[in-house]
């Protein structure tokens, strides 16, 4: 019997239900001691939230703290900017880490725990989170992990070409969210339900994001008009901070949320970071998807509906994998007519319905086997030393 880690340490619940499928699926099989580590309380809730109750039962939940003289300052001190108490969590908990036989996370800084803290003995899992087509996804970083759990063929192979992982660090799992989120919905309450419904999903990066330069006139477009309902759900990280930092590509802004005259208009629903903000309740309901670069486009995708994109940065995107998302919809180089453009793009679906599908086919490798239980198979075979590859 192993001892797995499914670690939450992260500020937001989105990356959640890239992992917490698989260990109730272990934790349903009974071979192994799985215990969760969060970092913050509205981590747990999300977790009872989403969890089943009987499979709760059978796991350790427990709460990771600073624990070491200095962090509460550090962190206090550097919060605002960066994810400072992300980053000490791993340096004030090294003993609770070296427990286990293998350490399960949906992001990259626990890295630092092989590459700064030398702790080489436990097994880093990577279960990604998301499966978009950003450059970040697929750095050498990635190498990094013993194990990595990929979504589709797309993935697989990027991460081979690009981030020069070996075939046998390589698991293709499919996408175990869909198993926890794929029935989730948003039950809205427009004046008028049955008129189409747009997504406006931009990404929190300035240097990508159409947030930036085209996020008002998108909002403005949608005031006072009848034609659509608007869900506007940014990446939570956009608003979680009053500055957005990215490391990469790095970029610094000050971020404003939308005015008070948005959301009193019955026909657009704002929400800027709750749980239904990546839970795929908005995915489900909508009828559109507009955005940029975020990886949620894929999961708007499982069911092939019109799409289109903001190009706010006048990226040359044609052939750049980065953008490979962009071949499914319309790419607007701004919100000007914004409206007619959305008709447009409804119209010509049938235009994009193929490659859609080549896209969705690419991404996400599906069968009949629920996708956490493929992945409970991938890790167990991994820590019981099958040979892979």
């Amino acid at each position: 019997m192993k001892r797995i880690c499914f670690l939450f340490n992260h500020d937001q619940t989105h990356q959640l239900a890239h992992s917490l499928p698989i260990a109730l699926a272990l934790a349903a099989r009974g071979e192994h001691r799985i215990t969760l580590a969060y970092a913050r309380p509205a981590i747990r809730a999300e977790i009872e939230r989403q969890a089943d109750p009987a499979l709760l039962a059978r796991m350790e939940l427990v709460h990771l703290t600073l624990k070491r003289s200095g962090s509460q300052a550090l962190a206090g001190l550097l919060e605002r900017l960066v994810p400072a108490t992300k980053l000490l969590i791993y340096r004030d908990n090294l003993e609770f880490f070296r427990s286990f036989d293998a350490v399960v996370v949906a992001e990259k800084t626990s890295l630092l725990l092989k590459t700064r803290y030398g702790l080489n003995d436990v097994k880093l899992i990577h279960t990604r989170h998301g499966a978009g087509d950003r450059a970040i996804g697929f750095n050498p970083e990635s190498a990094g992990f013993d194990l990595v759990l990929v979504s589709g063929p797309k993935i697989r192979d990027r991460l081979i070409a690009d981030a020069g992982l070996a075939p046998n660090q390589i698991a293709l799992v499919g996408y175990p969210k869909f198993d926890l989120c794929a029935g989730n919905s948003f039950v809205d309450t427009f004046p008028a339900p049955e008129r189409p419904t747009v997504i406006y999903n931009p990404h929190p990066s300035p240097k990508l994001s159409s947030w930036f330069k085209h996020g008002a006139a998108v909002l403005e477009a949608f005031r006072n008009q009848d034609r659509y309902n608007l869900i506007f759900a940014p990446h939570v990280m956009l608003f979680a901070r009053q500055w957005v930092v990215t490391v990469d590509p790095p970029s610094l802004a000050r971020v404003t949320p939308p005015g008070p005259e948005y959301a009193q208009q019955p026909r657009i629903h704002i929400d800027t970071g709750s749980a239904r903000s990546s839970d795929m309740s908005y995915t489900n309901r909508a009828d559109i998807y507009l955005g940029d670069v975020s990886s949620q486009v894929y999961e708007f995708l499982r069911a092939p509906r019109p799409c289109l994109f903001l190009n706010s940065h006048r990226v040359d995107w044609r052939g750049d994998a980065n953008y490979l998302h962009w071949q499914a919809g319309p790419v607007l180089e701004s919100a000007d007519g914004l409206l007619d453009q959305i008709d447009a793009a409804v119209a010509n679906h049938s235009d994009y319905a193929g490659t859609q599908q080549a896209l969705i086919d690419a991404t996400f490798s599906l069968s009949d086997r629920p996708s956490a239980e493929r992945a409970a198979d991938a890790i167990t075979a991994f820590l019981e030393g099958a040979p892979r590859g």
